[in-house]
């Protein structure tokens, strides 16, 4: 079955779903000239392989790319410079290009483990994650000191929830490459969802220790994220929870999101919190943290976030306990930032993390949040029979298959129930059975960064979500790059609160899946 699946090229989804991108990047693709002092040798390949190599790790992968190319000109049956090349073109997000090459090189040589690690990891990369892990396991099978395999394949355990595996993988990856900066730093990343805080600083300690293109800027980020993840290491336990089995309460449906009165640190006030399964990590904001008097336990850098110039600064905060109805979590992690809407005041927004270790039901009909015990007898009686699957990006995010009218192939949107509006790509605006829907009215885009104007908005003549479809959805389109270089998969979109309103859903975290039921129209 694994030697068969290299017989076509690519995978029809894939070719259909990214047309757009070749044609992006047929467009804009352009062999930049090398200086002559780059190159050791222009008749000499292994020479100027050597000086890729050079390039890649000091983070000049286009530079690369055409020395490598240049190789494979001298030496045209070169199959290491056919796998450098599309390794540069993986880091590139040339993805379509990365696979048909490696595609390529497995053809001819059924045995080249490297060839079918840069295919699973090109696939795995597009969102074809079936595809993927075949691959990625015959890469293994045919060498097991394949470290991009073992990479590949532990981010695809994460993207799938199946956190323990990830870890294992990813362990692997960094034991047969320590240099492997990727596999490092999503090690550390993996380590801090699973709550392994010390491993996770150590091994953001030693990215930065190996990496050698990182700039200032991420630099001081990760450092100030070891700073925050050594004190979270340092306390007895975070995220714990009491309260009764199942507790519901009312929200209040503004902007097309839910908000709810909440409670931090054994106070009285009510507090009004978005309901945001668009971020991992719970948000409050500096005034009300100022008011509260909840000092920073860690800072550094800046973070990337839609709306704005795209950044905003990075304060991490502790609370020693936050109550949703009945339930109560206690040592949860925060950001503080600023806010920028001046007419909707919010004092913060919930993230997946604090509400993961439940059963989690939105009914925007009813009007009604409830939190239940995955273990309690309530959750058996919930039904999941029917949900949907979700995946885990690498910044946190749930991701679903979307699909559009008129786009053969599903997209990956992220769920976001703290989103007013969905969203759509450039590149999925730029549709050919997208793009009619451009409407006369633009929006005002207000982000975590900041304040984007005149963004133009389309009406989807059809969307859907698994069995669930719903006509003329209004989307807003943005550039995306900033969510998909940490995504670790493309997303096309955001499903936000216009399409979600329209039913009732339960998150079951623990297992990635969320069941739909429409609901009449919410009041």
């Amino acid at each position: 079955m694994l030697s068969s699946f290299f017989f076509y090229s690519p995978v029809p989804a894939a070719r259909s779903r990214y047309r757009f991108a070749l044609l992006i990047s047929a467009a804009f693709f352009i062999f930049a000239s090398v200086p002559a002092s780059a190159l050791a040798n222009e008749n000499d390949p292994k020479k100027m392989l050597r000086e890729g190599d050079k390039l890649m790790r000091q983070g000049k992968v286009v530079d690369a790319e055409n020395l490598y190319r240049q190789a494979l000109s001298v030496s045209p049956e070169s199959t290491v410079a056919k796998l450098k090349i599309a390794y540069s073109l993986i880091k590139q997000r040339r993805l379509v290009e990365a696979y048909e090459l490696s595609l390529g090189v497995a053809q001819a040589d059924r045995r080249n483990a490297r060839a079918y690690a840069l295919a699973g990891t090109s696939l795995l990369s597009l969102g074809q994650f079936s595809e993927a892990r075949s691959v990625l396991t015959e890469a293994i099978r045919l060498d097991n000191n394949e470290s991009l395999a073992w990479y590949s394949i532990g981010l695809l355990d994460y993207y799938e929830n199946r956190i323990e595996e990830s870890l294992a993988n990813l362990r692997e990856a960094v034991f047969h490459d320590p240099r492997d900066t990727d596999a490092m730093f999503s090690l550390a990343q993996v380590a801090a969802r699973s709550e392994k805080y010390k491993e996770a600083a150590d091994a953001y300690r030693r990215f930065l220790q190996i990496s050698r293109n990182t700039d200032d800027e991420r630099r001081e980020r990760i450092q100030g994220l070891i700073d925050f993840l050594e004190y979270l290491g340092s306390r007895t336990a975070i995220y714990t929870t009491s309260g009764p089995e199942h507790s519901a309460l009312n929200f209040t449906l503004i902007g097309n999101r839910p908000v709810l009165e909440v409670r931090i640190n054994e106070g009285e006030e009510p507090l009004r919190f978005v309901l945001d399964t668009g971020s991992g990590i719970t948000v409050i904001s500096d005034e009300t943290a100022e008011r509260l008097k909840i000092k920073p336990v860690a800072r550094g850098g800046k973070a990337k976030g839609l709306g704005g110039d795209g950044r905003f600064e990075i304060v991490y905060g502790f609370l020693r306990s936050v109550e949703i109805g009945e339930m109560r979590v206690r040592n949860v992690p925060v950001y503080i930032r600023k806010f920028h809407n001046p007419t909707l005041r919010f004092d913060g927004y919930i993230g997946l993390s604090l509400i993961s270790k439940f059963l989690t039901t939105v009914d925007y009909g009813k009007l009604e949040f409830a939190l239940t015990r995955k273990d309690s007898e309530l959750a058996k009686a919930i039904p999941l029979e029917n949900a949907v699957p979700l995946r885990l990006t690498s910044s946190g995010f749930l991701s679903g298959e979307v699909q559009l009218e008129g786009v053969e192939a599903p997209l990956n949107f992220i769920v976001d129930t703290g989103a007013s509006v969905s969203v759509i790509s450039d590149e999925i605006a730029s549709v050919e059975s997208v793009s009619p829907g451009l409407r006369d009215e633009r929006m005002r885009v207000i982000g975590s960064a900041g304040i984007t104007e005149d963004v133009p908005s389309y009406m989807l003549p059809k969307l859907s979500f698994a069995d669930h479809t719903r006509s003329d959805v209004m989307a807003i389109a943005l550039d995306l790059d900033i969510i998909n270089e940490a995504s670790g998969f493309t997303q096309a979109g955001i499903l936000g609160g216009n399409f979600l309103r329209n039913f009732r859903m339960t998150f079951d975290f623990k297992n990635s899946r969320v069941a739909f039921a429409p609901v009449k129209e919410a009041q």
